[in-house]
Parts: structure tokens; sequence; C-alpha cells
């Protein structure tokens, strides 16, 4: 499965201004592409809610070769009720830690690893080495799983990773050595989403689409979006299948022909989410109505 790759890890982001200084200024991440939506995704990219929201692509590099985070923001909407589904995303970069420590940010020590929390509760794990200028920073995405034997079963035999480890009550997965990981840590107990829950992302060759979503419903397993084309006005058609695995992640396959296209860098994408912030007055808008909802 080569020709398939690790693309991204959805967070529902609350407090957009806070969220965008910790990635750019903390993390050292740069915004590879902002969009601004009147209405919902079709394919529930923001989650279940139909308003305005935003979405905006940001990492250390290219989407073709980094594993990248997505943050999606809805109008309206101040903070999500976080479960206990996202573990962490692993990234080797020493240098975040200097900067936290130099802004005041909180700083824990965890292991052999330094802890940063973004805003909204999301932890990334900081390997302290000094950041790769060779390959991808971001090592791995960890996922809660509620039996491990049958999470295994389903990436593997299903959505088509490859089992690089299972060991310690955690089973490490891949598509190919150079790309970031997918970890399914056992909890012993259930998965909760809550309403925090994200989403990965990973691509295949638009013609493997359809017979992904015809081999999950052979195995009776969660389709959330069947085979879909989503159009982004002047840009690519991406073809999309969301599927749920056994634990209630989702995870979306993308065509990946589409997919390099609409992915882009787009250089206009920092000042195009300064914008969007400095032109978002809904914060005083829900101040004067008592609050922004929590969800």
């Amino acid at each position: 499965m080569a020709t398939r790759r690790a693309l991204h890890f959805v967070f529902k982001i609350g407090n957009r201004k806070a969220t965008a200084d910790f990635y750019r200024n903390i993390l050292g991440m740069k915004v590879l592409r902002h969009e601004e939506f009147e209405e919902g995704c079709k394919a529930t990219c923001n989650g279940p809610y139909d308003g305005k929201w935003s979405k905006t692509m940001i990492g250390y590099g290219p989407e073709d070769n980094h594993f990248v985070c997505e943050l999606t923001y809805n109008y309206g909407v101040s903070h999500y009720e976080q479960g206990n589904d996202f573990l962490g995303l692993y990234i080797e970069c020493s240098e975040a830690i200097e900067r936290a420590k130099a802004n005041g940010y909180p700083v824990k020590e965890e292991g052999d690893y330094t802890v940063l929390e973004a805003p909204g509760g999301y932890k990334f794990y900081i390997i302290n080495k000094s950041m790769p200028k060779d390959r991808d920073p971001v090592q791995q995405v960890v996922l809660a799983s509620s039996d491990l034997e049958r999470s295994v079963k389903y990436w593997r035999d299903l959505a088509g990773l490859k089992l690089y480890s299972e060991e310690n009550g955690k089973a490490t997965l891949g598509f190919a050595d150079s790309q970031a990981k997918l970890v399914l840590q056992s909890i012993g107990g259930p998965v909760n989403h809550a309403k925090a829950f994200g989403r990965i992302a990973f691509a295949a060759p638009g013609a493997d689409l359809p017979g992904i979503e015809k081999k999950m419903k052979e195995a009776d397993q969660t389709i959330i979006t069947p085979y879909i084309s989503l159009d982004t006005p002047g840009k690519a058609t991406v073809q999309v299948v969301i599927l749920g695995d056994p634990d209630g992640h989702e995870i979306c396959f993308v065509g990946d022909e589409g997919f390099r296209e609409l992915s882009q860098v787009d250089p206009k994408g920092e000042s195009l989410l300064d914008e969007a912030m400095e032109k978002d007055k809904s914060d005083e808008w829900f101040a004067k109505k008592g609050g922004k909802a929590s969800a």
C-alpha cells in the first residue's frame, strides 16, 4: 500500500486566535492554506454543524510529504467537551520546548517527553531533539482503543495499514516507513469521543476508494459518508469516503490525485487566516448575548 499515505488529523477549535498563536509561535508550524465557508461541509469536515466555519491547514511542510493538522473553527462555538479518544501527537522538535519556555507557556514533563497542551486541551508530546530538516518532524498520532486486537484487525486487514509493532498495549501502524504512524493504545475501557472528536485522513489512488468502501460494507463496518465527490470552488474536485472504526474513530480516505492539487500550499494562507480573525466579531456579538455556546 505504498501508494497510500497519511495526511492529517482534524481538530475542532474554539479560540481561534489563541490556537493560531500556539501552532505558529510555540510549535513553529506554518499555515499551509486557509478557507472560509458559509455552510457546513457535506462530508461533515467541521462536525455536525450547519453554519459558517473555517478550515486552516497548518504544519511543518506541504501535505505531499508531511503529516499536518486541520483546524476547524465553527463560528459561535467557544469550547468542545473532550473525551478520551485522542491521546496525543508526537513531534520531534526541541525548538518548540525552547519557545514555550521563552514565552511562559505551560510545560510539563511526562516520562521521556515534554508535553505542551494546545488551547482546547489537545496534547502534543515533544521529543527533545532538534527538528529534522530531511524528514517530517511529526512522528505519530495516538488514538485510544477499547480492544486492541479488534482494532488491529480493522486497521491492518480492512483499512490496509502495515502493522509495525504491537507491544505494551500499543500497536503501531502505517503505510510507509517515512510517514507518520498511527498508534492505537489500549485504554482498558470504552472510547468516549464527546464533542471534540476529530478525524484522521489518508490519501489513496482515486480508483481505490470504491473498493475500500465495498470492503467495509462486506465486513459490515460503519460507513459515515458513502463515496462522494466534493467540489471546492476554483479548485480540484476530490473523491471522499468516510469510515468509522470499531471504536468510532472517523477515518477519511480521499482520492490522491485531486487532493494533491487541492492541498498545494497557498502563499496567502497566513494572511488569509489573519484577515479572517481580524474580521471575526463573533466574540463581541456573543458576549452581548451571554457568551458563545460550548459543545
